[in-house]
């Protein structure tokens, strides 16, 4: 007799209760999309690991031993065991408990963040949500120790390892205070665009040239940044208290009050945001919900 568990292989467990239910070796191996011969051979090493016949021939098929009716119920609990380890664990996001943590730039925080809140909130109130700053050099191996478990980037931001999906596509408008000389003209001309004074959200700080200098520069055209700021939050309320005019991400235009929104008068490539994940929450229920619901919420 066999009783090293080392060497006893699972599959023969399975041969064992298809065996057991069908008291018939051709039917076992339907059922176990096996050759009969193969299953003859399993039961043959079943025998010797059990040391005991297991079954033996009748006029219909064959008939269990009392060892192999001893072994029926104790086989069949753990092979549902086993299924039951193989299967994802049912998650329940209105009773769930558990922390999300995700990596966001302060213009995520606005387009991203604050929609997906609101759904979060009503779907899985139990779940809390962590919101850090974006790290470029260590979000990959603060996602592979789960530090981190969703990153808000831009398709070239995102490491090549990660899975990732977009979002969203972003474009980009002009932001002014409601009582602006030129926010009732419905419009704005290239010429006036670059004769007034602009703010820019530089994310590195100080910088003042950006995608509109970019899409200006390809026209020989200049405009006049006269304030860098390093977020976007504090953009609405200087330009609230200034003549200064901000181009600025859609997203971001429409969640503030009390400003005007116009279109540029020149084409400015937008971007896209991207959600980004490990592979170590890939596969796993509550993570797979929670990024479908940042789709649903946030997604174009």
């Amino acid at each position: 007799m066999n009783t090293d568990i080392r060497t006893l292989d699972f599959n023969l467990l399975k041969t064992l209760d298809a065996l057991l239910d069908e008291r018939n070796v051709t039917r076992a191996a339907e059922r176990l999309a096996l050759t009969q011969p193969a299953v003859s051979g399993m039961l043959t090493r079943l025998r010797e690991s059990f040391d005991d016949p297991l079954f033996v021939r009748a006029q219909r098929g064959i008939v269990p031993t009392p060892r192999a009716l001893e072994l029926a119920e104790p086989v069949k609990r753990i092979l549902g065991e086993v299924e039951n380890l193989l299967q994802p664990p049912a998650f329940d996001p209105s009773t769930a408990s558990l922390t999300l943590t995700l990596a966001s730039t302060d213009y995520a925080l606005r387009a991203v963040v604050v929609p997906f809140l609101s759904a979060l909130r009503q779907k899985a109130p139990g779940i809390r949500l962590a919101v850090l700053p974006v790290d470029s050099a260590r979000l990959p191996a603060r996602l592979e120790r789960g530090e981190i478990d969703l990153a808000l980037l831009t398709p070239e931001s995102t490491p090549q390892d990660l899975h990732a999906r977009t979002l969203f596509d972003e474009q980009y408008v002009c932001l002014l205070r409601q009582d602006h000389p030129y926010a009732q003209t419905g419009e704005l001309t290239l010429e006036r665009f670059c004769q007034l004074d602009h703010a820019l959200v530089s994310y590195e700080g100080g910088n003042f040239l950006g995608v509109t200098d970019d899409a200006l520069r390809k026209l020989g055209l200049r405009r006049r940044v006269t304030l860098s700021v390093s977020s976007f939050l504090v953009l609405p309320d200087i330009l609230r208290v200034s003549d200064l005019i901000a181009v600025v991400p859609a997203r971001l235009a429409a969640a503030t009050r009390d400003l005007a929104v116009l279109p540029p008068p020149l084409a400015i490539e937008g971007f896209s945001k991207v959600v980004a994940w490990h592979q170590r929450t890939h596969h796993d229920a509550s993570h797979r919900w929670l990024r479908q619901l940042l789709f649903e919420a946030c997604g174009s």
